[in-house]
């Protein structure tokens, strides 16, 4: 087990049995790195997640693989556990480069059918929230900034298959993979029973808890979704998480309960701030809300983080809804405007 103080420092860090972990760096994103998991077993070696595809990446890996003496060619297949940048990019520079095989959860095919056919990385479907929650500002900003970003193509293309819920043979080790809705509609994590691990991507993190639905495909009760998922969790034997971004180690269970207890204070703090504004629109609830683990005020964030604050809030907003604790009313647009329309104003049930 890795005991270096900084998760993200440069090498080949082994984790379990016959599993290391190489963090892959993402370059202007508050995030860091991505932990990249080169899993060896009697097939060959695999990797769970594959990392952003930006320059040099590829270059760290093939030392990191080095350091154990495995070579960039024996890679074979990429499971990926979500459809977000820093875990799917390098897959397909890896199919090109040595031909190893890509997999991905059937749920994403259709946030990466719709990412193809916007060919950018415009977030459509979070700037639809943003306007029911009455930020066509924040939402005409983010739009711009993803204008400016680079598309490629080639980063995207399809996998060479679809995982389904179920049994699952990554590096010849065979493995479970469940669905984790939340953060993507399809986003997988992989038990190995052997090591007593359970490869969390980014459903289960240890330090902080994942965007909710910031992806392409449709909006349908995201955070509703990663709720449930997190609780199927504890029904499962407890592991040994592997996570994405962060330090591994820590039982999944703890951090699972740490995660619910967490949305269940945010859920309150949401519906406080609805009781103490009657009528307030989503954009107007997140801006009464703390964001991060520093408690900043709405208006320090950047626009990006604007964008995932206001989003966040509508899904809590939500499940505050499906549960019957808030309504919505969007018949009468504010002031009359036509560009309110659709805005949705919340009160307390």
């Amino acid at each position: 087990m890795t005991t270096t103080t900084d998760w993200t420092e440069i090498g080949c860090h082994p984790v379990a049995e016959r599993i290391h972990r190489i963090p892959l760096p993402m370059p202007g994103d508050g995030l860091r790195a991505i932990n990249v998991y080169v899993v060896e077993g009697p097939d060959g070696v695999s990797l769970v997640d594959a990392g952003w595809n930006v320059p040099g990446n590829l270059e760290i890996l093939r030392a990191g693989l080095r350091s154990i003496d495995v070579g960039l060619s024996e890679i074979t297949d990429v499971h990926v556990t979500h459809i977000h940048r820093d875990h799917y990019t390098m897959g397909p520079e890896l199919r090109r480069v040595v031909g190893a095989r890509i997999h991905l959860g059937v749920g994403e095919s259709p946030g990466l059918a719709a990412l193809r056919d916007l060919a950018n990385t415009v977030p459509a479907d979070s700037l639809l929230q943003l306007r029911r929650a009455g930020a066509p500002g924040i939402a005409s900003a983010a739009r711009e900034q993803a204008l400016t970003e680079t598309w490629l193509e080639r980063d995207w293309e399809l996998p060479d298959e679809w995982t389904d819920e179920g049994p699952v043979v990554i590096g010849g080790r065979p493995m479970t993979a469940t669905v984790t809705a939340g953060h993507t509609k399809g986003h997988l994590v992989f038990d190995d029973p052997g090591s007593g691990v359970t490869f969390t991507g980014d459903h289960v993190l240890p330090r902080i808890s994942p965007s909710i639905g910031f992806e392409l495909g449709g909006w349908d009760n995201p955070l509703g979704a990663y709720l449930s998922s997190l609780e199927a969790m504890l029904d499962r034997p407890d592991s040994l998480m592997l996570p994405a971004h962060g330090a591994v180690g820590g039982s999944v269970h703890a951090r699972v309960r740490e995660l619910l207890a967490h949305h269940d204070a945010r859920l309150d703090a949401t519906r406080r701030a609805v009781a103490s504004s009657p009528g307030a629109t989503g954009l107007q609830v997140a801006q009464a809300l703390p964001w991060t683990r520093r408690e900043r005020a709405f208006t320090s964030l950047d626009d990006f983080n604007q964008m995932i604050a206001v989003c966040e809030t509508m899904a809590h907003l939500d499940v505050l809804l499906e549960r019957g604790e808030v309504i919505a009313d969007s018949s009468e647009p504010v002031g009359g405007g036509v560009a309110d329309e659709g805005i949705e104003r919340y009160v307390v049930a």
